[in-house]
């Protein structure tokens, strides 16, 4: 067992600690209050590569390991987790699909621009009343009489990046009768007659992230736009949501790591009854327990993102080791998040630091992209073998 990274996923990382501390970190605050789009350091992000840092070179992409992009992820979600969403969202949910289901064609045409950071990228699986329930969807892709294209007619909530987005990967059922199997993937062009933005969703947390609704009106999707075979959309969306958790749980450790490295600057400089209170043993079991969850929860992301390189060799699922790693990272970061408020006390709960931003920016990662409940059962059901 060999714990030291390569130089490839050395040079990534301090690349993006780098680019977090000096060009996100200045700007993170202002972001959150003004809930605009980082328009700016994300095409700067887009420039150096973390757009898509799994993406081969041919098609724009660093070509680098599932470790790498991990390891790139914790640093920019541990300047600010917003900024972490969209980069995580253009990797995982994004381009992986397409790269695992698409044609050649596709690859070029909708991965290429993306994964270089010129345009942005967006997953459509969610709807108003099918959050952790995917398969009950009621967007329609009806096949037109000649069987050209599709015509979509329905509503996705929560799409993160949605009022930006250049290109969508979106699931609608083709035989609702089918349930699960009736489900067909696509690939959309966003600036299309018939796709339509709502307003951008007011957020508690990662609020520079834009996230809204997109309905669809007969909008018509070129029949060599469908990701995958017709009704394998659910193998799709399932399968791009074992790669999604990596990048999640990356992000909660970045988010835990802020609030630990935070926590313990405080705890030495902060002084009461004549003592820093780092020496305080109340103070210093909270920091113990941050570090202990902190560093397993790294492992757990890392193990999961070594294993998803090999189910590549495989052909397995690394379902097991994504939900694992997500289950636990985005609960170590409201654990620390929460832990840095009562450490920082008044000034914990103060917007003139970030430790608030670190609380509220925690929630998500245990909602996202599969609840804690469903990670959970996705757990228990894989090792039981039992449904």
């Amino acid at each position: 067992m060999d714990f030291q990274l390569t130089e490839d996923q050395q040079m990534i990382q301090a690349a993006a600690r780098e680019f977090a501390r000096n060009e996100i970190a200045p700007v993170a605050g202002e972001y959150d209050a003004s809930g605009q789009f980082p328009t700016e350091t994300i095409r700067k992000a887009g420039e150096l590569g973390f757009m898509g840092v799994e993406v081969p070179a041919e098609y724009g992409g660093a070509g680098l390991d599932p470790v790498a992009y991990a390891l790139m992820i914790e640093e920019i979600a541990a300047a600010d987790a917003a900024h972490s969403t969209i980069v995580s969202v253009n990797n995982s949910l994004y381009c992986h699909g397409i790269l695992e289901f698409g044609t050649e064609d596709q690859k070029q045409r909708f991965v290429v621009p993306v994964a270089s950071g010129r345009a942005i990228g967006c997953y459509g699986l969610t709807e108003p009343q099918s959050g952790s329930d995917a398969a009950n969807m009621r967007t329609r892709a009806v096949l037109s009489a000649d069987g050209s294209h599709y015509v979509l007619n329905g509503k996705k909530s929560w799409i993160t990046s949605g009022p930006v987005a250049d290109y969508m990967v979106m699931f609608a059922m083709t035989d609702p009768d089918a349930k699960a199997k009736g489900v067909t993937a696509f690939v959309l062009d966003c600036h299309q007659p018939g796709f339509i933005r709502g307003k951008t969703e007011p957020k508690l947390g990662i609020r520079a992230s834009a996230t809204c609704e997109i309905e669809f009106e007969d909008y018509k999707v070129p029949v060599e736009n469908r990701l995958g075979a017709d009704g394998q959309g659910f193998a799709v969306a399932m399968t791009v949501l074992d790669s999604g958790r990596i990048g999640i749980a990356a992000q909660a450790v970045g988010i835990a790591r802020a609030a630990y490295e935070a926590s313990l600057d405080y705890a030495r400089e902060r002084k009461a009854f004549g003592s820093a209170i780092g020496s305080f043993q109340m103070i210093q079991q909270k920091l113990a327990d941050m570090k202990c969850r902190l560093e397993a929860a790294r492992l757990l992301t890392l193990q999961a993102a070594w294993n998803k390189q090999r189910c590549r060799r495989t052909g397995e699922r690394n379902t097991l080791f994504g939900s694992m790693a997500k289950l636990t990272a985005s609960e170590t970061a409201m654990f620390c998040a929460h832990a840095a408020v009562q450490i920082h006390g008044g000034m914990g709960y103060s917007k003139e630091m970030p430790i608030e931003r670190y609380f509220r920016d925690a929630k998500i990662t245990e909602i996202y992209e599969g609840t804690s409940e469903i990670q959970r059962m996705v757990i228990a059901r894989t090792e039981t073998g039992l449904r």
